[in-house]
């Protein structure tokens, strides 16, 4: 899945000419550790806002560093605000927004005292409800550009470097495969040996944290590439305009750092979804977090440098969300729960050992907030289609599982599992519980 935030600025009073902001240590450090949070491949970091901490979805595929909800934080204070409008992926008319200037964001002694920020107001923009956790906004281009940056997916840390600091270049140059990108539109890309079917190219690559599929390709761009014949519709991310929807199928292979890659899950993105991107020369797709994830990462831009070690995932399978469900957060609930207090079980038993009766008042409710999971789109055609799941159904249970207590990254791991592997899922439609039974099926 890819959330698509690329903007161009228009009609508002706007410079043209880029505020010249950068991270730097503080305290003479030569390094600076931030751990992160992995969902659907996506890496989640916090970052303070002028004194607020924020979560900031870490993307070398944008630029700028955008804001779009602040709904879980009771005020967060920006400075320099300008108005002006924003037109995004597939976007017919403008969105009202504003560019805010010499903000201060910190995280882990790393720090820039002018950071720009572009603020959207339009909630459409907020994708929380696909990851499951508050989102507030996406970093990118200004998180790299000056120094190393290591991501390690083991240990869900990322860690950067001064470019000055001998240890780490003395490791990358021991263990880790070194590659050339290049830095265009200031996003790193990177050259792939890329086969579909029996076609084989050398394939320029943008390597796109924000994306959490393996392998993107857009035919749109390409002659030499060509859609495998065993394919399937589905749901690929969410654009300012709506939903966005592509194909997905096997490839034969690809390569990335000293590693290739075989029958991996190729995504095709539908050419009308594409259709307002910018395309750099000679760009041919993307590689996602489902294969960055699978290694050691380290970006060194002002080197137009990759450094890349393989992981604990690195023989993994490449699967996919067999069901055909995509599941969304929606929101909160309170959730009364029964328990006994065992401060006073032990003195009532002793007095009242025979009586059931007593041993039932030292049981108590407490009420605790407990996420809300719905289905917002079932592809054509799935299993679960077919056994009668729908749009907006609201899930209760999985697998006998009480949805309130599991996570939607839980939820997606047990979409992809394993084929043939049978669900059991209890929904409410419309304040009518209706339960379902399919099972997995791997069709490609």
């Amino acid at each position: 899945m890819r959330f698509f935030y690329s903007f161009i600025l228009f009609l508002m009073t706007f410079n043209a000419c880029w505020s010249q902001s950068g991270f730097y240590f503080q305290n003479h450090k030569k390094k600076a550790v931030i751990p992160f949070q992995l969902i659907n491949n996506l890496i989640f970091i916090p970052i303070k806002v002028n004194g607020e901490t924020l979560t900031f979805l870490l993307d070398t595929g944008v630029e700028e560093t955008v804001l779009f909800s602040l709904d879980d934080k009771e005020e967060v204070s920006l400075y320099q605000l300008e108005k002006i409008m924003l037109r995004g992926l597939g976007a017919n008319e403008a969105v009202e927004a504003y560019k805010s200037s010499k903000n201060k964001f910190e995280t882990a002694g790393f720090t820039d005292n002018e950071h720009e920020i572009y603020l959207i107001l339009d909630q459409e923009f907020n994708f929380s409800s696909q990851v499951g956790i508050p989102v507030n906004g996406i970093i990118g281009y200004h998180f790299f550009k000056n120094h190393l940056v290591e991501i390690d997916y083991d240990h869900k840390k990322v860690i950067v470097y001064d470019q000055s600091y001998s240890k780490i270049k003395k490791r990358l140059s021991k263990t880790y495969q070194k590659d050339t990108i290049s830095i265009e539109n200031s996003k790193p890309y990177y050259l792939s040996t890329v086969s579909t079917t029996r076609q084989t190219r050398l394939s320029k690559m943008l390597i796109d944290t924000g994306n959490s599929d393996a392998i993107w390709l857009f035919l749109s761009e390409t002659q030499d590439l060509a859609l495998p014949e065993k394919n399937i519709n589905c749901f690929l991310g969410r654009g300012f305009s709506g939903n966005v929807y592509g194909k997905r199928a096997r490839i034969n292979q690809f390569t990335f750092g000293n590693q290739t890659f075989s029958n991996p899950i190729g995504t095709f993105p539908d050419s009308t979804s594409v259709r307002s991107v910018n395309f750099v020369a000679d760009r041919v797709g993307s590689l996602g977090g489902e294969v960055l994830s699978r290694f050691n990462v380290v970006f060194d831009y002002a080197s137009n440098s990759v450094y890349s070690k393989p992981g604990n995932k690195i023989k993994a399978p490449f699967n996919f969300n067999m069901s055909g469900l995509e599941v969304q957060h929606d929101g909160l609930e309170w959730v009364a729960q029964d328990y006994q207090d065992r401060k006073t079980s032990a003195a009532v038993y002793k007095a009242n050992f025979n009586s059931e009766s007593h041993l039932q008042d030292n049981l108590k409710i407490k009420f605790e907030l407990k996420p809300v999971f719905r289905i917002f789109n079932v592809r054509d055609g799935s299993t679960a289609q077919l056994a009668g799941l729908q749009n907006g159904d609201r899930i209760l249970k999985i697998n006998g599982k009480n949805a309130h207590y599991l996570t939607l990254e839980k939820i997606n791991e047990l979409l992809k599992s394993e084929d043939g592997k049978t669900i059991e899922i209890t929904v409410d439609r419309k304040g009518v519980n209706l339960k379902y039974k399919f099972q997995l099926k791997s069709i490609l």
